[in-house]
């Protein structure tokens, strides 16, 4: 079965209103990667005037949440997703947009295998943003824990 990640992508917002709510856009969405992008509104920003601390994990989460998609996308119906844990440090002042590009951890070929032998898996994705200079202002660590829905308890 073919799988457009693409309308996936345009859909997120839908499918989590969160994501809506904040203006997060998932701009790209491929096997375990995606890209997110923050904007730059004033009602994001923190007192300094620069990108809010929770407007960066929100980004970070979406675009985490947006590569497992892409690594699961065929799976979905199948699957229960939820962010285990997560980890984020800030390394510069963000300012403007942000971008977020995540990764998963693990490939998603593998990943699936120890769902489908195990009824779920654990794995992480590594995300990074950046703002309109390319430069580095914080990293995440999502840790998502995924469940067959059959063997949920």
């Amino acid at each position: 079965m073919e799988v457009d990640l693409d309308a996936i992508a345009k859909g997120m917002a839908l499918a989590v209103p969160y994501i809506g709510h904040m203006g997060i856009e998932v701009t790209e969405m491929s096997e375990g990667a995606a890209t997110a992008l923050l904007p730059d509104r004033p009602e994001l920003h923190n007192h300094v005037g620069s990108q809010h601390a929770g407007a960066l994990f929100g980004v970070a989460e979406t675009a985490s949440g947006a590569a497992f998609v892409g690594g699961f996308a065929a799976r979905m119906a199948d699957v229960t997703p939820l962010a285990r844990s997560a980890e984020i440090a800030y390394s510069k002042v963000a300012r403007g947009p942000i971008e977020a590009k995540a990764k998963l951890g693990t490939p998603a070929a593998e990943a699936l295998a120890t769902l489908d032998a195990d009824g779920r898996v654990d794995f992480s994705v590594e995300v990074e943003m950046t703002d309109a200079e390319g430069l580095v202002v914080a990293t995440a660590t999502v840790d998502w824990n995924v469940r067959l829905k059959a063997s949920e308890s």
